[in-house]
C-alpha cells in the first residue's frame, strides 16, 4: 500500500501541508524504478520469542510500550550500582564504616533458617567462606523461595553494604547474588554476573511486571539475552560524515554499553551517542515544521491600528503591566504579516494572559474576521464569556457563548450567529469543533490551556478558516530550554510580571503530626468568610479503591473535623454537569470547604478561597503542586498553600529489597516540597520540575508532537541540544528533502520512527 494511502484522515482533517512537505518527499524515494517499502528488521519482532521473555512476560510488557526487541533494547536502564569492587571478606570494615557498597565471591558453607528472637520470624541465614574469613548473609523475607535456592559448595558473587553483629562478625543484609559456580563445575562462569561486580543497570519496573519476575533482576536478565542474541540486528541511523565530525561510537557499541558496560568510560561513550540520537532527530522535526511554515499558504494581514484596543485600555480599572504591553506588541508585529501566526503565549497563574488575548483578538474583529476562543471546561468557557461581556459592554462586539446542554432555540441562534458572521467572537468547549459549526469568516483562534485539547480538536478548529492566526496560551510555565526545543518553529510570548495588587502565597510543609493545627487554622479562616481546598493525591492504583478512601476521608472531615462546615467532594468518576454544579456552589460560597481527588479544574477563579491544604503533597509532581498553589491567591486577601509530606507513605509502599528505590523517591519528593517553600515564581519551579522528572510533565508525546526522551535531558545537556540543532540544521540546509544516499539511514529512520509524531506535530 503506498504510504499517503495510509493516514487519509489525518490529512483530511489536519496538517496535509505539513505532510506534503515533509512525508512525501521521504516517503516516495523512488530506487529501480519502484517505491522503496521498508520492510522491519528481527529486532522488529515479537518480543516473547525473546529467551526468558514467553507471552505472559510478553502481554505485562506491552502495557509498558514494549512490544518488540528494538522496544527492549531501548529499554534504557535509569541508574547503575557500581559493583566493580570485588574484595576479601577480611577487609570489609572500611567499607563498613563508609557505608560503602562491595561485591564479595564467596563458596556456600552452610544453610540454616533461624527464628528473630525479637519477632518470632523466620529468618534465612546464608554463611559464606572465601580464602580470608567467613561472611553471613540474611533475608528477612522470602524464605520459602531462598531455602532451596543454595547448595554447599557453589561459588556466588554477592553485593550489599557491609556491617558487623555484636560480635564484631561481617554480614550482608538482603544482598544481591549471582551463581558463578554449581557444585559440580570446575571453573566459574563469570560470563553469569547480572546482578554483581561490575557496574550494574537498575530498570524500572512495577507491579504488574514484578508479579511475572520482572522486577531490575530479572530485567537485567532477557535484556542480557536480548543483547547476546539480537544485537545485529540494530543498524546504523547517522550518516558517517555526522558520525566522524563529533567522533561518536557505533550505534551496536552504544547500545550494548548502555546496559553491560565494561567501563565507566564506555558506559559514557554511550550516553553521549544516544542522547545526541534522541536530540537530533527532534531538532530534525522542529527544523521540517519550520521549513514547512515558510512554505505555506498566506493568511490574513491585518491593519493594527485598533480603535477598539484604544477604547478598552482606556476602560480598564487597572493599569497593564508592562509585560503584558510588550506581549501584545509582539502579537501585533505577527498580525502585520500575511504569513500566519503560531504563537504561544505563556504565563504564570493571575499574570494576566485573557486580557492579552482579547486585546490580540480585537485586531481581529476590527478587520472584519471572527474569533473563536476554546476554552476546555464549560464553566472556564462562561467565565471567559462572562469576563469578556463585561470589558466589552459598551462597544458594538457581538459575544455568544456556546456550551453543550444549551436548549434548542438558543443553540441553533448561535449557530446562525456564527454562520452569517454577525457573533464576532465565539467563546466555547470542544462544542467549537462540532460538524455543525461554520464561521462566516474565521480568522483568530485562542485556545486556552492548550494541553487539556488533543490535537485533532485543535485541527479540525483550524479547518474551519483559511490559515488563521493562533494563539495558544498556557498557565504552566515552561522553561526557556523546553519552549525553544518544542516550540523552536514557533513563536513565544512571555508575561513574566505579575500585577502590582497581588500578594505572594504563603507557603508551608507540615507533618502529619501537626495536621490537627492545620485544620485549626482552616476553622479561623473559614470564620472569616474564607473557602479552603483540601486535596488528596492518587494513592491506590484502582481508581475505584481511590474514590473509596477519598469518600471515607471526605465524612470524616464533615462529621468530626468540619461539623459546622458545608463540605463539597469532586472526583475523577463525576459527571461533566456532577463537577460543574458542585464548582458552582464552591464558587458562590454556598460550599465552604473543596474536599478532591483530583487537580482542581485549571483557570477557575474563586478569589474568596484562601486556603490550600494538600495532603501527602510528596506523591504530586512540582508543576501539580505549583498548578494547586495557583487555585488560592486570585484575591486581595492573604492565602496559603500548605503541603502535608507524609514519608510514612514511601516505607509502607516499597518492599524492603526496594530500599534504593524508595530512597530515590523520597529523595525527589524532598526537593519537590522545598522548591516550593523556596519561591512561588513559576518558570523557577518549571526549571527545578524539568530537572526532576524530564520533559514529560510538560507535554505527553500525543499531544504535543514531542518524540518521548527515553535518555537525554532538555536542560542537563544543553550543549548536546546546542549540538543536535545544529547538526539538523546543517543537514536541511544542503539536503532538504533528505535524497543524498549518505542521509539514507536518517531518512529511513526518520520516516519509520517519526511518523505519527510529525503528523501530531503538525497540528499542535
Amino acid at each position: 500500500m503506498r504510504r499517503v494511502e495510509k493516514v487519509s484522515f489525518i490529512c483530511s482533517c489536519a496538517g496535509i501541508e505539513f505532510r506534503q512537505s515533509i512525508l512525501y518527499f521521504l516517503s516516495h524515494i523512488r530506487i529501480n524504478g519502484r517505491t522503496k517499502t521498508i520492510v522491519p528488521s528481527s529486532a522488529h519482532t515479537e518480543l516473547q520469542y525473546v529467551k526468558g521473555v514467553g507471552p505472559k512476560r510478553s502481554e505485562a510488557l506491552a502495557q509498558m510500550d514494549i512490544h518488540s526487541i528494538h522496544d527492549l533494547l531501548y529499554y534504557f536502564p535509569r541508574g547503575y550500582l557500581d559493583r566493580s569492587q570485588i574484595v576479601p571478606i577480611a577487609n570489609l570494615r572500611q567499607y563498613a564504616e563508609r557505608s560503602e557498597l562491595v561485591t564479595i565471591v564467596a563458596e556456600v558453607f552452610r544453610v540454616e533458617a533461624r527464628r528473630s528472637r525479637r519477632t518470632k520470624r523466620l529468618l534465612f541465614l546464608l554463611t559464606v567462606k572465601d580464602a580470608s574469613g567467613f561472611l553471613s548473609c540474611i533475608w528477612f523475607e522470602g524464605f520459602q523461595w531462598l531455602k532451596d535456592a543454595f547448595e554447599v559448595g557453589e561459588l556466588l558473587a554477592l553485593s550489599a553494604v557491609p556491617s558487623f553483629d555484636n560480635l564484631d562478625r561481617p554480614q550482608f543484609i538482603h544482598p544481591q547474588f549471582d551463581r558463578l559456580k554449581s557444585v559440580e563445575a570446575d571453573e566459574p562462569d563469570w560470563s553469569k554476573l547480572f546482578n554483581t561486580g561490575g557496574i550494574i543497570p537498575k530498570y524500572s519496573s512495577g507491579e504488574a511486571l514484578e508479579r511475572v519476575g520482572l522486577d531490575s533482576r530479572g530485567f537485567r536478565r532477557i535484556i542480557r539475552n536480548a543483547v547476546d542474541k539480537h544485537l545485529s540486528t540494530i543498524t546504523e541511523i547517522l550518516s558517517l560524515e555526522i558520525l566522524q565530525r563529533n567522533k561518536f561510537c557505533d550505534l551496536p557499541f552504544a547500545i550494548r554499553s548502555i546496559h553491560f558496560p565494561q567501563h565507566l568510560q564506555d558506559l559514557e561513550q554511550a550516553r553521549h551517542r544516544l542522547k545526541f540520537d534522541e536530540l537530533f532527530f527532534l531538532e530534525l522535526m522542529i527544523v521540517l515544521r519550520k521549513y514547512h511554515r515558510q512554505q505555506q499558504v498566506r493568511g490574513f494581514s491585518y491593519n493594527v491600528k485598533s480603535s477598539f484596543i484604544t477604547a478598552l485600555v482606556k476602560s480598564l480599572p487597572f493599569e497593564l503591566t508592562s509585560a503584558q504591553k510588550r506581549v501584545v506588541n509582539e502579537i501585533t508585529n505577527d498580525l502585520k504579516s500575511a504569513c500566519p501566526m503560531n504563537r504561544l503565549l505563556q504565563g504564570d497563574v493571575g499574570s494576566g494572559k485573557t486580557i492579552v488575548a482579547l486585546l490580540s483578538a480585537l485586531v481581529a474583529v476590527d478587520n472584519g474576521l471572527q474569533v473563536a476562543f476554546m476554552a476546555p471546561t464549560e464553566i472556564l468557557a462562561e467565565q471567559h464569556y462572562q469576563t469578556l461581556t463585561t470589558l466589552l459592554r459598551d462597544m458594538p462586539v457581538t459575544i455568544r457563548l456556546l456550551i453543550g446542554g444549551q436548549k434548542k432555540k438558543l443553540r441553533e441562534d448561535i449557530l446562525e450567529d456564527i454562520r452569517s458572521g454577525s457573533a464576532n467572537i465565539v467563546v466555547g468547549t470542544h462544542a467549537l469543533v462540532e460538524g455543525q459549526v461554520e464561521f462566516a469568516k474565521l480568522g483568530f483562534i485562542i485556545i486556552d490551556e492548550q494541553h487539556r485539547f488533543g490535537v485533532m480538536q485543535r485541527a479540525v478548529l483550524r479547518q474551519k478558516g483559511i490559515n488563521p492566526d493562533v494563539l495558544v496560551m498556557t498557565a504552566t510555565p515552561i522553561p526557556r530550554t523546553l519552549a525553544m526545543t518544542v516550540y523552536g518553529d514557533l513563536e513565544v510570548s512571555v508575561i513574566n510580571e505579575m500585577p502590582a495588587n497581588r500578594k505572594p502565597i504563603r507557603t508551608a510543609i507540615r507533618t502529619e503530626q501537626q495536621k490537627l493545627r492545620v485544620f485549626e487554622f482552616v476553622k479561623e479562616e473559614i470564620a472569616h468568610g474564607r473557602q479552603a481546598y483540601i486535596v488528596f493525591p492518587l494513592i491506590e492504583e484502582s481508581e475505584k479503591m481511590d474514590l473509596k478512601a477519598a469518600t471515607i476521608e471526605y465524612e470524616r472531615l464533615q462529621k468530626e473535623i468540619f461539623p459546622d462546615c458545608k463540605l463539597g467532594l469532586l472526583h475523577g468518576r463525576m459527571k461533566p454537569e456532577e463537577k460543574d454544579a458542585v464548582m458552582r456552589q464552591f464558587k458562590s460560597n454556598e460550599i465552604q470547604i473543596l474536599v478532591s481527588t483530583t487537580v482542581i479544574e485549571v483557570g477557575i477563579d474563586v478569589p474568596n478561597a484562601t486556603i490550600m491544604m494538600i495532603e501527602n503533597a510528596g506523591r504530586f509532581g512540582l508543576a501539580q503542586l505549583h498548578q494547586l498553589r495557583g487555585r488560592v491567591g486570585r484575591g486581595a486577601e492573604q492565602s496559603y498553600c500548605i503541603l502535608i509530606s507524609n514519608v510514612g507513605w514511601f516505607e509502607k509502599h516499597h518492599k524492603k529489597n526496594d530500599e534504593l528505590d524508595m530512597q530515590d523517591e523520597k529523595e525527589i519528593s524532598r526537593k519537590r516540597l522545598e522548591a516550593m517553600t523556596a519561591t512561588t515564581d513559576g518558570f523557577q519551579i518549571a526549571e527545578i520540575d524539568l530537572k526532576l522528572r524530564g520533559p514529560g510533565e510538560f507535554f505527553g508525546t500525543k499531544q504535543s508532537g514531542l518524540p518521548e526522551l527515553r535518555i537525554a535531558h532538555l536542560v542537563d545537556d544543553a550543549e548536546l541540544v546546542a549540538l543536535a540543532r545544529r547538526e539538523a540544521f546543517t543537514l536541511i540546509e544542503h539536503d532538504p528533502h533528505l535524497r543524498l544516499p549518505s542521509n539514507k539511514n536518517i531518512r529511513e529512520h526518520f520516516e519509520k520512527q517519526f511518523r505519527s509524531v510529525i503528523e501530531l506535530g503538525a497540528i499542535s
